[in-house]
């Protein structure tokens, strides 16, 4: 990574980081052991990783989009696998089985994962200098506090 933290736009460095605030939420929701909000705060964790993992996905997309010809073909395919990930990990509350603490690893776990996609678009040198600097904390951190959701 030949750049810094300070060199994420500051837009995305303080969005980026705004964006753990949801999850910080629904933790510290279900660290209070509130029954009558627990299903809530479990709902919009599994909601807020789904989205966040698909939006991963979306900038896979444009980030191949701008690279154009320099592209794999495999960006493309994995650049769509985050919302088919997504989607699956709800199948489990829609037919009433264990749900959602197995969804919500599934989620977490992809969220961490991702990092290996990001690694490789950097290397590829498709993501800017900066993208692991920004990647790194937002996918570890949102992964950790999902898992975390799915624990409690």
């Amino acid at each position: 990574m030949n750049r810094n933290f300070r060199d994420i736009p500051a837009a995305a460095r303080w969005l980026g980081v705004a964006g753990l605030i949801p999850q910080a939420a629904v933790v510290a929701t279900l660290l209070t052991g509130n029954v009558a909000a627990r299903f809530t705060a479990l709902a919009t964790g599994f909601a807020y990783a789904a989205l966040i993992l698909s939006f991963l996905g979306g900038t896979w997309w444009g980030l191949a989009a701008q690279a154009g010809e320099r592209a794999h073909k495999w960006i493309w395919t994995v650049s769509v696998a985050p919302s088919l990930l997504a989607l699956a990990s709800a199948v489990p509350w829609t037919t009433g089985d264990p749900w959602p603490g197995p969804s919500l690893l599934l989620l977490g776990i992809s969220l961490i994962g991702a990092l290996l996609v990001d690694y490789r678009l950097y290397r590829l040198g498709i993501a800017p200098g900066w993208w692991l600097w920004l990647r790194a904390p937002l996918s570890g951190g949102l992964g950790l506090l999902t898992i975390a959701a799915a624990l409690l």
